[in-house]
């Protein structure tokens, strides 16, 4: 791990104005901001980050959750994950959300990883996190290592000739399907951007990853009203039970009045480059019965871009069966 100065911003101005010093607007800036360190100090001992500068903001008031004038909800940058996963409003209202987030890490790290940590969560690529091998992620126009190498757990979706790697977050896929908004405030004041457009495809820049600049830093999360009568499901494959990454999963939002899917929403993780929504299932779905037949040619549709490499081939099918599965489970019983 490289030296490096920290500091405690006072306030969130003071926080914008540290993180604006940065020379570049790239991930692995020299500024970066710490609240649960949950994945930024790990970085930093592979020295795959490597910070000049570490600004903690756990101690701004950013970790509430609350409820909004218009029936939705408001979920602070620093609130633990443990306490949103475990929120009544957001175990009433939004089952997928604290589904997900209890699907992710473990309990201790739940405790302290924040949502704005989690929005931002890396690739666990394993050339990414080898600075002997090239990366794109990490050092752009060195090359992909997982083209040819290591690739089971890399994405099939949203992928490019430059980079592969997939997004590992469970909160994020939840989001995606909840259509959230992320606000955040920087040198050129506040912004509010829908998360699907938040999160970039790697196309020739792998490393940008997201819409921040230098000194931009997340405030909260804002999710709409549910809607009336949806049910939700997050549903999560992995290699193992516990402490795992997904290799597929699906966070789906479906209501069903008179035998008809009148509102769906499906977003996928462990398979795509960025938290993914997947509109072509959406398509599939609305107003058609809730059926077999309907959830398989959704799942179809969602896959059918897919793009494999040499060894995730079989995240086709175990998205497609993820999908049915997920769409079978929330749906049972629906009016």
């Amino acid at each position: 791990m490289n030296q490096f100065q920290l500091s405690r911003a006072r306030d969130l101005s003071d926080a914008i104005h540290a993180g604006a010093l940065a020379h570049t607007a790239q991930q692995g800036a020299e500024v970066r901001f710490l609240a649960g360190g949950t994945t930024l100090l790990d970085l930093m001992k592979l020295d795959v980050e490597k910070p000049m500068r570490v600004v903690d903001i756990s101690r701004l008031p950013l970790d509430k959750i609350e409820a909004t004038k218009d029936g939705g909800v408001s979920i602070g940058a620093t609130a633990r994950n443990a306490d949103l996963a475990n929120h009544p409003l957001i175990k009433d209202s939004y089952a997928v959300l604290s589904e997900a987030v209890l699907a992710g890490a473990s309990a201790q790290l739940r405790n302290m990883a924040t949502t704005a940590g989690n929005l931002l969560q890396r690739t666990r690529c394993v050339y990414f996190r080898d600075t002997a091998s090239p990366c794109n992620k990490r050092e752009p126009g060195s090359g992909c290592s997982a083209m040819q190498g290591f690739n089971r757990t890399q994405a099939i979706l949203g992928t490019s000739d430059s980079c592969i790697a997939s997004n590992p977050s469970d909160m994020n896929v939840a989001l995606a399907a909840l259509e959230a908004t992320i606000h955040f405030e920087g040198t050129r004041g506040k912004r509010a951007v829908p998360i699907d457009e938040f999160y970039l495809l790697p196309g020739d820049t792998p490393e940008c990853e997201t819409l921040l600049e230098a000194g931009d830093l997340i405030t909260h999360v804002s999710v709409p009203a549910p809607m009336e009568g949806a049910r939700s499901l997050y549903l999560k494959l992995r290699d193992r039970a516990s402490y795992e990454f997904a290799l597929a999963s699906a966070g789906v939002i479906v209501a069903v009045k008179d035998g008809r899917i009148t509102h769906a929403r499906v977003g996928l993780g462990g398979v795509a480059t960025k938290p993914w929504r997947s509109r072509e299932a959406e398509k599939e779905l609305m107003n058609a019965s809730p059926d077999e037949a309907t959830f398989k040619r959704a799942a179809d549709a969602a896959l059918a871009d897919a793009k494999p490499q040499t060894e995730n081939g079989f995240k086709i099918e175990l998205a497609r069966r993820c999908i049915l599965h997920a769409l079978k489970q929330v749906t049972t019983h629906a009016s």
